[in-house]
């Protein structure tokens, strides 16, 4: 009989046991992931990004503390289109939703929105095991089977429609239009901060979960009111009024309040466990610093859809980097799936890619190819591919090398009728694989 009682064997067993546990069934940590997107920025409304009459320092901190993108472009140059890419990780006109240019509060665009047939990243993120909430502004769509709640989000504190009073909370038909799930609410305060102030409930609750936070803020979104302004009358148009000091005061109170959620990581020592990726939806408005790119929101030329964009991830990301990546919305929504170990949904494939070996520096930099369309209010065609952009809108073509002319000055299809040549066919044959656009109602 041996000597080795069972005894004897138990403990030792029992010890191997649970390494081998804990080795081979212990998932590595998941983060936490903030998007957070704003809404009509310039690309030189930061101070980091160049503005010189107000100062952004929580942004330039992120940026300092993170990478900062400076070929970063927006799906679309409208709210609604760039906010269907990001959901869904596709180019807007491959979704209903998205040929919408963007939803307005009136007619048929009441009918129109995001619905469960097309998989959003927050129904991909919750099957992945995380906790989600949208936070700030939808405009996806304004009936119930549209709502956040509906596409994924556990939690939802926020305006449904493209624009509300910052006091009030009245939208686009003047009519409050501030949410918390399905449930209208009447409370005060300035939107900005009560979006800031939601996110850090949400953020210092108590969870087993990892969480994922869509932060969308409306500012500086017009009607362009500051902190201190009063409302609107219901008889005043959203687009009218402000100043360049008002518009301060707006950029002011957003900075703050990515300044306080920073701090609420650090005060629940999840710094290092938490993505904050920052960008915007679209070009700026009257008020906005293009930063000397061409035109503005609405356009595809450069000042449409070029925008800011910085990431931050603690131990992940070397602090203080500059990437001449390109970038588009999509890319962010492959980024944070791929962050999180969730799985894209094979009838949906994603139009963006993972960001993630770029931000980390496994990998070098690679040349993107990106396409755009207009079609309701304007009518422009665009194909960014490398440092080539072919840009078509209601007064001609052009060819524009942005490597050397990034405020799209002289005009190159004459000398590259090549490259023009093939971009175009490029395109044509992009346009082929979405939908066809609907006219402006």
């Amino acid at each position: 009989m041996s000597r080795f009682t069972h005894s004897h064997l138990r403990p030792r067993i029992s010890l191997i046991t649970v390494l081998l546990l804990i080795t081979l069934h212990t998932p590595a940590q998941r983060p936490n992931i903030i998007y957070i997107m704003t809404d009509d920025m310039g690309y030189g409304d930061l101070s980091g990004y160049g503005r010189k009459e107000y100062a952004t320092p929580n942004l330039d901190t992120l940026a300092s503390q993170g990478i900062k993108f400076v070929n970063a472009y927006a799906a679309a140059p409208l709210c609604t289109p760039t906010r269907v890419a990001f959901m869904t990780g596709r180019y807007p006109a491959r979704t209903p939703v998205g040929l919408y240019e963007p939803l307005t509060g009136e007619g048929k665009d009441t009918t129109i929105g995001l619905t469960n047939s097309y998989t959003s990243i927050a129904t991909l993120m919750k099957a992945a095991g995380y906790e989600t909430a949208l936070i700030g502004k939808w405009h996806l769509g304004i009936r119930p089977e549209h709502s956040p709640v509906k596409a994924g989000f556990d939690y939802f504190f926020g305006i449904r429609g493209g624009a509300a009073d910052y006091r009030s909370h009245k939208g686009d038909r003047k009519t409050n239009d501030l949410y918390e799930m399905d449930t209208p609410v009447y409370i005060e305060g300035y939107l900005t901060d009560l979006f800031t102030q939601k996110a850090i409930t949400f953020i210092r609750q108590q969870r087993k979960k990892p969480f994922f936070i869509t932060l969308a803020y409306n500012a500086p979104h017009w009607p362009w009111q500051g902190p201190q302004d009063p409302p609107y009358a219901d008889t005043v148009n959203f687009r009218t009024g402000g100043s360049a000091a008002i518009y301060a005061a707006m950029m002011k109170s957003l900075d703050d309040g990515i300044g306080a959620i920073m701090k609420t990581l650090e005060e629940e020592q999840l710094s290092g466990q938490t993505i904050i990726i920052f960008t915007n939806d679209n070009g700026g408005e009257r008020y906005s610093d293009q930063a000397g790119l061409s035109k503005a929101k609405g356009s595809l030329w450069e000042g449409g859809i070029r925008v800011p964009a910085l990431v931050r991830w603690p131990g992940r990301i070397s602090p203080g980097t500059i990437t001449q990546q390109a970038a588009i919305t999509m890319d962010w929504t492959a980024t944070i799936l791929s962050a999180a170990g969730a799985r894209p949904a094979s009838a949906f494939p994603l139009d963006g890619i993972n960001l993630m070996p770029i931000l980390t520096g496994r990998k070098t930099n690679i040349d993107r190819t990106f396409y755009w369309r207009t079609f309701q209010r304007s009518q422009q065609k665009a194909i960014q591919h490398g440092n080539w952009k072919y840009l078509q809108d209601e007064k001609g073509e052009f060819l524009f090398d942005l490597s050397t002319d990034q405020r799209e000055i002289n005009d190159r299809k004459s000398t590259h009728p090549d490259v023009f040549n093939a971009l175009k066919k490029m395109y044509a044959q992009w346009e082929k694989s979405v939908l066809q656009p609907i006219p402006l109602q």
